[in-house]
């Protein structure tokens, strides 16, 4: 006898067939079936933020920082719509997750229903697909395909709007084990002709340039990456999104590169005569100007699992289509079955050339200031914590110097917002990095504005005893709007200063966390050091700033790579 389940009841045995670990979300009106049926069972977890934005975030974060879907699950009209901020941060840096969002009743869609709006048109153009399910028989094959989008080829959000009274019908249950869409059927075994010509163009080349992305961490491609980069004897470079896919304490990294990247990674993406780029799009924030870019000659090997990615801003020579991991094992496959390899000698010069760019000493600062330098801060952040911590951040200035004085070894260890450059990203990202690794040090990195985004899931942390440890650089503007103010707009700090602000040791202890003010740079360290020493505790560490410091190097918009403003 075949057992009838509401629609309720298949979208929670759908998130246990998926293996769902956490789900984040609010409840409200037109999601409260589903929510009674996530209380009638404990093997998918609930957290409940403060914020529908916040649990995106924190499914991000749980996603970004595990390889796995992250999921979250809001009301229909507010809670949507609260949701769409975290659902563009996910989309625009590939990152895998299903948003389940209530509906009103089908009858009542399309009449300006309480609570109504129309969630597939709102999310459309932030999300990888989404779906409007107006029958409890569609459900079950639904889920299966969101997770199954969600998570192949280039990995993005997915939405499944799913009606209140659809919630409420019953339907027999089976969850597909292996879904196929014909319209839908990603690459991911590169093209073994284009690999072997992009050999032998790696083979002649003399100032070559590897140059990766968040594809390779997303990818999980980290260890063959780095075997193909001491294979080859190749300088290296990541962007934001791909810091920590290959070791930052490496002879051959040459630090991130871009707007903010180091001299040597910039000069060096600029002057090469061979590229291969390998799971990064050509941002705008790394290249700078395309046309400066063209300006040297070049050849360039792209390899991307998403077709569209390839040419779209910078003309590719040699396109590879694939899976990352994929293309890079057979790179490696048909390099060991050929034998060559590049010479040592011809590439003496060009790192030659590199390691002068690299005496340049970019990212230098004063380390005799008496007011802390939030470089300073950062650095002793690696050193207290070995360079292991989780590190997640917000967006502006302090985002920048933890990418460039961080030193990260792994992938998945820096969370932060690229694309979007969502301000508020970074305390519930840490949530969701947390309780997927309990045991493990994390780091939120943040500034006076950026934190007060989200702030009330300091409330959500205390609730499930998360002991994450916000580092705090207080200049009070924001910071980097305030940078190009001053650069650009002839230091009129229009509404940058951040007038008002809050006691945020106090804060911190009203919502039952420890509070700790750093005034001194003699203090950081100590302060770093119990904070971390503090395991089950949340600590808020409000670091008194200079206001001044900028983040150098710096591309000034519609600039070159090598037209970098110097400290």
């Amino acid at each position: 006898m075949t057992v009838e389940l509401s629609g309720a009841e298949i979208v929670v045995r759908c998130l246990q067939e998926e293996g769902v670990e956490y789900v984040f979300g609010y409840p409200g009106g037109a999601v409260l079936f589903i929510y009674d049926e996530l209380f009638k069972q404990s093997k998918v977890k609930h957290v409940l933020v403060r914020h529908e934005q916040g649990a995106v975030h924190a499914a991000d974060g749980y996603s970004r920082s595990t390889d796995k879907v992250g999921v979250s699950l809001v009301t229909s009209g507010p809670g949507v719509t609260n949701a769409v901020t975290g659902i563009a941060t996910a989309y625009m840096d590939s990152i895998p997750q299903v948003i389940i969002t209530g509906q009103v009743p089908t009858h009542a869609i399309g009449l300006d229903a309480f609570q109504e709006c129309d969630t597939v048109g709102i999310t459309r153009p932030c999300v990888k697909h989404n779906f409007l399910v107006k029958d409890v028989k569609d459900i079950a094959v639904t889920m299966k395909k969101a997770f199954y989008i969600a998570a192949t080829g280039r990995p993005g959000p997915v939405v499944v709007d799913i009606p209140k009274d659809v919630t409420q019908a019953k339907a027999a249950f089976r969850y597909p084990e292996t879904i196929s869409m014909r319209s839908y059927n990603p690459v991911t075994k590169g093209h073994a002709g284009q690999i072997k010509k992009s050999i032998q163009t790696l083979m002649k080349a003399s100032r070559p340039m590897i140059y990766t992305g968040g594809g390779v961490v997303l990818s999980g491609a980290a260890e063959e990456l780095a075997q193909l980069v001491r294979r080859l004897g190749f300088p290296c470079t990541n962007t934001l999104m791909g810091l920590g896919a290959y070791p930052a304490t490496d002879r051959q990294f040459l630090g991130m590169l871009g707007m903010h990247g180091t001299y040597e990674a910039n000069m060096a993406m600029q002057h090469c005569d061979v590229l291969l780029a390998i799971g990064a799009r050509f941002d705008d924030r790394v290249i700078g100007n395309p046309r400066h870019f063209f300006n040297e000659a070049r050849t360039i090997i792209h390899v991307d699992i998403d077709p569209s990615s390839i040419s779209k801003r910078v003309k590719v020579d040699i396109p590879i289509v694939g899976n990352v991991r994929d293309v890079l094992r057979e790179f490696m496959r048909q390099l060991d079955a050929s034998k060559e390899k590049p010479d040592p000698e011809a590439l003496k010069p060009w790192w030659a050339q590199i390691e002068q760019w690299r005496s340049r000493d970019c990212l230098k600062y004063d380390r005799a200031s008496p007011i802390i330098k939030p470089q300073h801060v950062i650095e002793r952040l690696y050193e207290v914590t070995r360079g292991d911590a989780f590190v997640t951040s917000d967006v502006g200035q302090h985002q920048m110097w933890a990418a460039q004085f961080y030193k990260f070894e792994k992938p998945r260890r820096w969370i932060n917002s690229g694309g979007l450059g969502t301000m508020g990203f970074g305390l519930p990202a840490a949530m969701g990095v947390q309780l997927a690794h309990p045991k493990a040090a994390v780091a939120c990195v943040t500034g006076e504005a950026s934190i007060q985004m989200c702030i009330q899931e300091l409330s959500t942390c205390k609730q499930y005893r998360l002991p994450i440890k916000v580092v705090n650089l207080n200049n009070k503007y924001m910071g980097m709007v305030r940078q190009w103010q001053e650069f650009f707009h002839g230091n009129r700090y229009a509404e940058s200063y951040m007038d008002a602000l809050p006691d945020f040791v106090k804060l911190a202890e009203a919502y039952g966390h420890v509070g700790m003010k750093i005034e001194k740079p003699e203090d950081v360290e100590p302060a770093l050091k119990e904070a971390f020493s503090r395991k089950q505790d949340l600590v808020f560490m409000d670091f008194v700033t200079d206001q001044t410091e900028n983040v150098f190097p710096m591309v000034p918009g519609g600039k070159g790579l090598s037209e970098m403003i110097l400290v």
